[in-house]
């Protein structure tokens, strides 16, 4: 975690649960089963924020709502809202959500991720490079940066089921 905070005080919302309804065609392993927005949003909202130990989901980062998924065109898209206008974590924020579905989704997908329209001063320039297969190729290269990532995500398991612990 970074030691001169860009948003140091940020604001903490309460997190949901989402009872997802079991039924007997989700354990037919005969039957494909479909991704849905909800799954979307358990894969990411426990993903923990570069600054603070906290996660996406407790920061308002990333919402449910901002999510569409379209299993006919193998479409994703995720739109997440940076803390301040000016968060130079935004990057590393979206980056950080395409990683953990690169690792979890099929290759089948066409994931679009972007900032919130009006969110975020540099929309437009984050917006390019997480969407960029070469830049993001290129940034996961970099040993640091990954390290980064892989300690972002090292809560992802956790999947809404238990928060991080802030301190």
């Amino acid at each position: 975690m970074s030691q001169n905070l860009i948003n140091a005080n940020p604001t903490i919302y309460n997190t949901k649960t989402f009872v997802r309804k079991e039924t007997e065609a989700e354990f037919d392993d005969d039957i494909e089963d479909s991704i849905d927005s909800q799954e979307i949003f358990d894969l990411i909202r426990s993903i923990s924020d570069p600054e603070h130990p906290l996660t996406l989901e407790q920061l308002n980062v990333t919402q449910f709502e901002h999510i569409e998924v379209d299993n006919q065109i193998n479409k994703i898209l995720i739109e997440f809202t940076p803390t301040i206008p000016h968060c130079s974590m935004a990057t590393l924020i979206g980056l950080c959500i395409r990683v953990r579905l690169l690792r979890s989704l099929p290759d089948r997908f066409k994931v679009d991720i972007r900032v919130r329209k009006g969110t975020h001063q540099s929309e437009g320039a984050v917006n390019k490079q997480l969407n960029d297969k070469e830049r993001v190729a290129a940034a996961l290269e970099n040993n640091h940066l990954l390290e980064v990532v892989n300690q972002c995500l090292a809560t992802a398991s956790l999947r809404g089921a238990q928060q991080v612990p802030s301190n």
